[in-house]
């Protein structure tokens, strides 16, 4: 995809800015629209000069808004969304702006002739896994407010291009990390939630015993992997796993974060978590076929450029230790 008009709601989060910065890469004229109740313009600090690069700080339930800044768009990546544990605490937040927000962006999409609507769905549609590994065909039975919410704006994505036209693709990342995470609060992942708490000498925190499973994906295998799905027509009205295609246990996470930081400290098992996940492995066939997505990064290789990234920010560990409850739902 190269010199398109792209549009990306949440641009400003985590997985936002990395698709920014690879959209930017191929000398398309971006247009990120964030409202920053989770997104940083830190986030985008080495691209916020860039010549290509527009930054509009709005909400996505802003029906008039959100027509009036897709005219003259190419492509709508839309990622913006309240995260899964704050489901647990304001349910209604969660619907409002996942499901309510996603129709909002369809129908400015609709009435703009935008030509390309990727709809980042997430991998929680799902569920627990029935059988694994989980193609697109796998049973759709969410767990949790935030992957019923999810799976709302599918149905509303796929109605609009079988009722409109609009050209759409739905893509189901699974269990994004790397750079640019999110570290504390609600917001904050495992991933950098075991960093955190092991460079402060402290045990990493696992809920329920561990051998829960996740098919974890470094950031930039999964940006590739929307580009590709958007300029892929076969896709148009259909829906791809984005993901590793391989499953490993919160248990070896824990333990290679510790091996890598070259620490001794013990991991701590607690309750689990409400309606977690046990299984998550995606099945990948259908993107490799159609897309020749061809993930590159371990999650040893991805564990080792995520903490080097974090050196390089010189982040504050103590500092960053602060607001991360041990718990975040």
């Amino acid at each position: 995809m190269y010199g398109k008009q792209v549009l990306v709601t949440g641009g400003a989060g985590f997985i936002g800015s990395n698709l920014v910065r690879a959209l930017l890469a191929k000398n398309n004229s971006v247009l990120v629209v964030d409202n920053f109740s989770v997104g940083s313009i830190n986030n985008l600090k080495d691209v916020k000069a860039n010549k290509n690069l527009k930054v509009i700080n709005a909400d996505i339930l802003h029906k008039r808004t959100m027509e009036s800044l897709t005219k003259g768009i190419d492509v709508i990546f839309h990622l913006a969304v309240v995260c899964l544990r704050v489901s647990f605490k304001d349910p209604f937040l969660v619907n409002e702006v996942n499901s309510t927000g996603t129709l909002s962006m369809l129908w400015a999409a609709h009435k703009a002739n935008v030509k390309k609507f990727v709809y980042c769905s997430s991998s929680e549609v799902y569920g627990t896994a029935v059988t694994a590994p989980m193609s697109e065909m796998h049973p759709l039975r969410p767990t949790t407010i935030y992957g019923a919410s999810k799976l709302q704006g599918e149905i509303y994505t796929k109605c609009f291009n079988d009722n409109f036209g609009l050209p759409t693709v739905i893509v189901r990342p699974f269990n994004t990390y790397g750079y640019h995470e999110h570290v504390s609060g609600p917001y904050g992942e495992v991933i950098p939630r075991f960093v955190i708490r092991i460079k402060n000498n402290l045990s990493p925190i696992i809920f329920g015993d561990g051998k829960q499973t996740r098919d974890f994906t470094f950031v930039t295998d999964t940006v590739v992997g929307m580009i590709m799905a958007a300029e892929n027509d076969r896709l148009n009205g259909d829906v791809v796993n984005i993901a590793r295609g391989h499953e490993v246990t919160i248990n070896d996470v824990a333990k290679t974060i510790i091996k890598q930081l070259n620490n001794e400290v013990k991991i701590t098992y607690v309750s689990p978590r409400p309606s977690d996940v046990r299984r998550h492995f995606a099945d990948i066939t259908k993107a490799k076929k159609i897309l020749n997505f061809m993930p590159k990064i371990s999650i040893e290789e991805g564990l080792e450029m995520y903490l080097a990234y974090l050196e390089n920010e010189k982040i504050d560990f103590k500092t960053a230790l602060k607001p991360v409850p041990e718990r975040n739902w």
